[in-house]
This record gives structure tokens, sequence and C-alpha cells, in this order.
């Protein structure tokens, strides 16, 4: 199991237009060969910055899968547009 983290930094006033745009993308996301589940939680110090954590079977199902499908296109259009700056994506394995 991969973890993918991220902190997106939504443009300050546009958090809950992000949040109704990340509701519609959820869909795109949970559909995708190796997608185990997603978690966005909402910073409270910092309101405009949120932390994405997605589980996907593998490293691949990723950046091979997801970022390279239809779906992504979709879901570059309904969110990039309110990062700034652009997040940083970090994937993690589980150290045993």
């Amino acid at each position: 199991m991969i973890l993918e983290h991220a902190i997106l930094p939504v443009r300050s006033g546009y958090e809950s237009e992000f949040e109704v745009a990340f509701a519609q993308a959820r869909s795109l996301i949970s559909k995708q060969p190796g997608f185990r589940c997603l978690s966005l939680s909402r910073s409270m110090e910092s309101p405009n910055l949120y932390l994405l954590l997605v589980e996907w079977d593998s490293l691949e199902a990723h950046t091979s899968g997801f970022r390279t499908s239809e779906e992504y296109k979709t879901w570059k259009e309904l969110l990039h547009r309110f990062y700034d700056p652009f997040p940083a994506v970090e994937h993690f394995e589980e150290v045993k």
C-alpha cells in the first residue's frame, strides 16, 4: 500500500468553492484501478490549507494510472485553479 500526501494551499476566499469542486472530483479518483481510500481535512490553524491523503495499491496506480487517465484531466480542470502555490505531492510506504 502506498500513501499519497499533499498539502493543498487553496487561495484565500475560495475555500467553499474548492470544497464543492472537490466533492465533484472525489468520484473521479475513487473509480480508478488501485485506488483504496481518500481523506480530505481542513487545517484549523490555517483554514486555506487542506491535507489530502490517498491510499493506492501501488505507486504506479497513481502515477501511471490516474495521472494519465481521462478522469485526471477533469480532476485538473475542477481543482488546479484553486492552488497557490501548486502543491507538492509525496508518496509514502509503511515502515515495518
